[in-house]
């Protein structure tokens, strides 16, 4: 019996533009809105295939002659943390961890601004203002958190907040949909790498099996980072094949 509920996405697909990963090519990207009571299946099902959420929108590259970008996964249950990742871990052990309600605040705000400033002063981002950050945060169709890393608690305030990230949570998983963090602090480097780490053992500790990073693309610095977290899988030809 079909569950008549469940429509099938229209799919769209973007004018070219410059990429912004590999000088010299365009991209094209092909989307599909999540709306109704199936939004959370759609969102699940698509991103096992290569989408990736924005607000109530899910895209992947579609992109002419070109499949440089790859779909990434880290197997959360196998993942054995390197000598220097157990450093940082411990580095940062004493940050309190809450898994908040999808909703913008002020202090967010402002520590995506100061690290937009200085990690992609340049970026598409960089133009974005509160609202545009509030849209970012709360439209969203799917079960989603933010999830805050704050310095220990002091008179029974809260800690200063040193890093976000906006959080997806899958049957299957957990997706990484956006994270920032201090970008300038000495006594907290390698922020960003912490944040995954964390959402590695997280989800290792609650048995799901994936962590959903994002797209790869292998001649990219900027995303070569990603590769030192393993085992993970690629999304190659439609096939999740594991990673050397």
């Amino acid at each position: 019996m079909t569950d008549q509920s469940f429509r099938f996405p229209r799919f769209f697909v973007t004018a070219p533009a410059p990429c912004p990963y590999v000088p010299g090519r365009t991209e094209r990207k092909v989307f599909a809105e999540l709306k109704g009571g199936s939004a959370m299946e759609m969102s699940e099902a698509l991103g096992r295939i290569g989408f990736r959420r924005s607000q109530n929108v899910v895209y992947r590259p579609s992109c002419d002659f070109c499949q440089a970008c790859v779909s990434m996964r880290v197997m959360a249950p196998m993942f054995a943390p390197t000598a220097s990742q157990k450093k940082l871990l411990r580095r940062h052990a004493d940050l309190e961890v809450s898994a908040c309600e999808p909703w913008a605040t002020a202090e967010q705000w402002a520590l995506l601004r100061r690290y937009l400033a200085v990690r992609h002063p340049q970026g598409g981002m960089a133009a974005m203002d509160a609202h545009d950050y509030a849209d970012m945060v709360e439209q969203t169709p799917v079960d989603t958190v933010v999830v805050e890393y704050r310095e220990p608690s002091s008179d029974g305030q809260p800690g200063r907040l040193v890093g976000c990230c906006l959080t997806d949570k899958q049957s299957d998983g957990l997706s990484m949909i956006y994270s920032f963090y201090e970008p300038d602090s000495v006594t907290r480097r390698g922020l960003g790498s912490f944040i995954i780490l964390d959402h590695i053992i997280r989800a290792g500790d609650a048995r799901l099996p994936y962590v959903y990073l994002g797209y790869w693309i292998d001649d990219c610095d900027r995303m070569s980072y990603k590769k030192s977290y393993q085992p993970a899988e690629a999304l190659i030809a439609g096939i999740w094949k594991r990673m050397a």
